[in-house]
């Protein structure tokens, strides 16, 4: 007799066994019975599955795919770097200057320490480059056991801000912007950044020394005012802070917020070229030239406001800042300065640096040259880099190419 089906024991149905199981036929048999083994062995399989599952996944990043960590793979042993995503063009206006190399030799160690900057072609700074990729080479010898480190440094800024003006209308603008444009910078700088501030109008008044109390320094921006009507002494007052800056120690920096109209100083546009040549201070402009000048296109019964070349204002912070290694900023207006100052403190603050032991017989007053080369460590060829959208991108090395090991001692 034919076993009876589990699902209708009022009515037997014939059943047979097919590939182990047990299939009940009839109109009234509706369900398949599976082998009392593959019931048991279930929990088996399902953890076998659950084990191979999770093996799976960590071998997966996080939010991504096996496929793209077998790319990333492919890329970093392809010696490959890639860049954040990034603005296409540069934030400041104008060429960009040379920073200045930190190159530090110690005559006890014979320890060179190289403190630069590898830049994007719009002069962003380029992170992620590993130790491996770098070449370094004194009078032409690569150098062994080099290290790498990313340095974030504290830096002192000290601030100019125009104060005055040969028009009250202008005026009244002008403390608005200048106080909008300092607060905001207080919202970016680091805890263990310092601020120095001076204003300048026909002479120069120093409103702070260098601290680090935001709350304090807030409402001193707060309690600016209004500007009264005055010359506007920019030649002056940037000679005057140049050399106010120039016994700070560490990393520094003036952040100017200027028009860049200067109207009756006693020291010309050359001298204070020639100052900011000689100085160790970079400068950063916020040209507030095209802030004021739409102010102005409001108010053309100001006479005084008519007569401003806003173009050649705009050229010489490019000129001044150009020629201190720093950079000129000219926004639209003052709402979100967020980017405009990450890109300056960035340009400020962050440097690779690289360490290695200068051979034994350096002669403390002979030129050493120095050269450093971005290299991919399995071909010894380049160092291919390419942007957030996958193009390849040529990097910049900011270093110079010599140090007198005498005058570069750590003292």
């Amino acid at each position: 007799m034919s076993p009876k089906c589990l699902q209708d024991t009022e009515q037997p149905r014939s059943c047979e066994r097919i590939d182990g199981s047990r299939i009940c036929k009839g109109p009234r048999a509706r369900k398949t019975i599976r082998p009392r083994a593959s019931r048991k062995n279930f929990p088996r399989i399902a953890l076998l599955s659950l084990v191979l599952a999770t093996a799976a996944a960590a071998q997966t990043p996080h939010g991504g795919t096996s496929e793209t960590n077998s790319q990333d793979s492919r890329r970093r042993s392809a010696g490959q770097i890639q860049t954040p995503n990034r603005p296409a063009s540069p934030l400041f206006k104008g060429s960009q200057g040379k920073q200045r190399t930190e190159i530090h030799f110690d005559p006890a160690t014979r320890t060179v320490t190289i403190k630069l900057l590898v830049q994007d072609p719009n002069g962003y700074f380029i992170p992620n480059i590993r130790r491996q990729n770098f070449a370094v080479y004194e009078n032409g010898i690569q150098q062994q056991n080099t290290t790498i480190e990313v340095e974030h440094a504290r830096a002192s800024l000290g601030l100019l801000i125009e104060f005055g003006g040969q028009a009250p209308g202008m005026n009244r603008d002008l403390g608005e912007e200048v106080s909008s444009a300092s607060q905001l910078l207080l919202d970016e700088i680091g805890h263990d950044d310092s601020l120095g501030i001076w204003k300048y109008s026909e002479a120069v008044q120093k409103l702070s020394e260098f601290s680090n109390d935001k709350e304090a320094l807030k409402t001193l921006f707060l309690g600016l005012g209004t500007p009264e009507l005055s010359e506007t002494n920019l030649y002056d007052a940037i000679i005057f802070t140049l050399e106010q800056m120039r016994h700070v120690t560490g990393r520094k920096a003036i952040l100017l917020i200027s028009s860049g109209v200067d109207t009756f100083s006693k020291a010309s546009y050359q001298d204070a070229l020639k100052a900011v040549q000689e100085s160790n201070t970079p400068i950063y402009a916020l040209g507030l030239g095209r802030v004021l000048s739409e102010a102005a296109d409001l108010r053309p019964h100001i006479g005084a406001l008519a007569q401003i070349d806003w173009t050649k204002a705009e050229k010489t912070l490019e000129e001044i800042c150009r020629m201190s290694g720093g950079r000129t900023y000219i926004p639209h207006d003052t709402l979100d300065l967020s980017p405009v100052y990450d890109d300056m403190l960035e340009h400020l603050k962050v440097r690779y640096v690289i360490t290695y032991s200068s051979p034994s017989n350096v002669d403390p007053n002979s030129p050493r040259t120095v050269r450093v080369e971005l290299i991919d460590p399995k071909t010894g060829g380049p160092l291919n880099i390419i942007d957030s959208g996958g193009k390849p991108i040529r990097a910049k090395v900011v270093v110079q190419d010599s140090y007198t090991p005498g005058l570069a001692s750590i003292r």
